[in-house]
């Protein structure tokens, strides 16, 4: 029965024109060389070397059947080639939805030290809310998502939390008056309100917060992404809720002023959403180890 083995061989041979360079190549013997082929030969019938003092030369038949091999092997050792990069990280890529403040708050740090160690891995990275990063990855066009929840998985989504943060409510200097005291929900609610807008995880948290205690949650203004709720906060155009950690230089300079809510706010988390249903390559392996070092250091 012909074998893989034989086709390289034969490969091999009709690369060299000799059996001893290929047994050279090859790290063989050249008997065991010449059998194989007279093994190849008889198998398939037909001649496939001209044997003489100069080496060897393919037969008519001999030409066709190299055709064919020369293309198969050559793609399988391609194919060798890029799993052993792969392997090693020096190829890959990782496709990667990610929410406004996940990435600002953890992603960005943990995607530059991923490409300090493996700059040949390509990063694609998509700007989404939790629930289109959701959609995207049951649809198989990311590899990952990292967002805010609260993100509703269900499986074969598999949820793991990466880090807790806080919320607090801004408002610009037209608002400064409501940084002195605490204010409840119900009359923050009276002014007019900043946020992302139905079908993102903020509203869903927030509106979940307000229905608590027993108020509507009203959205004046609504933004596409987190990182536009700062700035229009800043330029009076109401107020909104925004991670303590990402404002705190705009507090600092001044152009924004926390306003103390009587309720209390709870928690948010950023958390890394994959599909277990789905294998997972070597590079994306290697990233979710960095992105939940610390939480395996729990």
């Amino acid at each position: 029965m012909v074998t893989y083995d034989y086709y390289r061989i034969f490969y091999f041979v009709a690369q060299y024109r000799s059996f001893t360079r290929a047994a050279e190549a090859l790290n063989n013997n050249q008997p065991n060389i010449t059998r194989c082929m007279n093994n190849l030969e008889q198998e398939l019938g037909c001649k496939l070397f001209v044997r003489s003092n100069r080496g060897v030369t393919l037969t008519p038949e001999g030409k066709r059947l190299y055709t064919h091999v020369a293309v198969a092997y050559e793609q399988l050792r391609a194919g060798e080639q890029e799993l052993r990069n792969d392997c090693s990280l020096e190829s890959g890529s990782i496709s990667i939805g990610a929410s406004e403040t996940a990435l600002h708050l953890i992603l960005l740090d943990r995607l530059s030290a991923f490409h300090s160690l493996y700059p040949s891995v390509h990063l694609r990275v998509t700007n989404d809310s939790t629930p289109q990063a959701i959609s995207a990855l049951r649809r198989g066009l990311l590899d990952c998502a990292v967002v805010t929840a609260p993100a509703g998985t269900t499986r074969p989504l598999r949820e793991t939390r990466l880090l807790s943060f806080r919320e607090i409510l801004l408002g610009g200097p037209q608002f400064r008056h409501l940084a002195t005291g605490t204010h409840t929900l119900r009359e923050v609610g009276q002014y007019p309100f900043i946020s992302l807008g139905e079908n993102t995880s903020t509203y869903a948290f927030y509106q979940h917060l307000f229905l608590k205690h027993d108020l509507p949650f009203h959205v004046d203004i609504e933004a596409a992404t987190m990182d536009q709720v700062l700035p229009m906060v800043q330029h009076n155009l109401g107020i909104g809720f925004f991670s303590e950690t990402l404002a705190a230089d705009a507090i600092a300079q001044g152009t924004v002023y926390p306003i103390a809510v009587r309720e209390s706010i709870p928690e948010r988390a950023v958390c890394l959403i994959e599909d277990a249903s789905h294998p997972q390559s070597i590079a994306i392996r290697a990233f979710k180890k960095l992105l939940c070092a610390d939480k395996d250091a729990e």
